[in-house]
């Protein structure tokens, strides 16, 4: 009698989302801040708090011939006895290069050296200090990077194409730059898809997007600079229907108090008391959580602004954070 043919056995991709950063652009602690949490943070590393950016961890589909025969791909921590796994690798996406992008990518790494291909790509959201000037330690000087490649809006491609330092990196073919259509969901990995959507921002240089990143399970909502909940970003309830972990704009809590020698009207931002509101009817629902917290923000203590906030359901971005997606 003819052995029975060895079936094929496939282990679903497993996608993770990383919090590796949740300030401000300038961070926890800003230069020229004589405030107490600044002080604090230069005296105690613990107290520091990095850029906000996101990581993503996607490992691809392993399949295993079951009994008998050699794996078809990678096998499986789940493979039984006898039929030993072999490594896989992970595919690891940087979500906006902060200043603080050494640190943040050798946590993503965890520990697994990759040499001058640290990640295997960059999304974008715009070109505001705190999301972009990390792409420069890609360079000649720096991990001196191979054709990593760097997806962001045509006007942010057409930007670091034919503007100094950035364009030295795309002759160079350290970074490779993309263009992505806002509304097109792109694939980045297998078991990894994402969406960018126009968001108001003081869009200086290039436009500003939001992302949604969607894995096997679930979809993430990112949207870590916004203006106003108004065009030309869809509506916050439309976006968050589309979502089941949100992580928004929480830069400030009431910009009025807090800026107290600027004027709040030259860096406007949605506070969070209005965005939370907002967001009332989903609370049960959804995993909410508030991210890109300026340095004078309350909700960094726990104090009652932070009482207020879980309260209502919803919390603030914590580095180390992981969402399977």
């Amino acid at each position: 009698m003819a052995a029975a043919a060895p079936f094929v056995r496939v282990f679903p991709t497993r996608t993770e989302v990383v919090v590796l950063g949740t300030a401000q652009d300038a961070g926890v602690p800003q230069l020229g801040c004589t405030e107490e949490r600044c002080l604090r943070a230069l005296a105690d590393p613990k107290a520091r708090r990095r850029v906000a950016s996101l990581g993503v961890r996607a490992r691809e589909p392993s399949a295993q011939r079951v009994g008998g025969g050699a794996p078809l791909r990678q096998a499986s921590s789940e493979a039984s006895a006898g039929q030993a796994p072999t490594q896989q690798k992970d595919s690891l996406v940087l979500v906006d290069a902060t200043p603080d992008i050494v640190t943040q990518v050798s946590d993503l790494q965890g520990g697994a050296a990759r040499g001058n291909r640290p990640v295997d790509a960059v999304l974008l959201t715009h070109a505001h200090i705190g999301h972009y000037l990390g792409l420069a330690q890609l360079g000649r000087e720096a991990v001196g990077a191979r054709a990593v490649p760097v997806y962001g809006t045509r006007r942010m491609v057409d930007y670091l194409t034919t503007n100094g330092p950035w364009s030295l990196l795309v002759s160079a073919d350290h970074i490779r730059p993309v263009p992505i259509e806002v509304g097109k969901p792109f694939e980045l990995a297998p078991g990894l898809r994402a969406e960018a959507f126009l968001v108001p921002h003081r869009d200086e240089f290039t436009d500003t997007v939001g992302f949604f990143l969607s894995g096997p399970r679930r979809t993430l909502l990112y949207i870590p600079d916004i203006d106003r909940w108004a065009p030309p970003a869809p509506p916050l309830e439309d976006l968050v229907r589309r979502a089941d972990v949100l992580l928004l704009d929480g830069t400030f809590w009431d910009p009025g108090a807090e800026l107290k020698a600027r004027d709040p009207r030259l860096v406007p931002h949605p506070p969070v008391p209005e965005t939370m509101q907002k967001l009332t009817a989903f609370a049960r629902s959804k995993t909410i959580r508030f991210i890109h917290l300026n340095h004078t923000n309350p909700l960094w203590d726990d104090g009652p602004e932070r009482k207020e906030l879980e309260r209502a359901g919803m919390g603030i971005a914590e580095e180390g954070n992981r969402f399977e997606i």
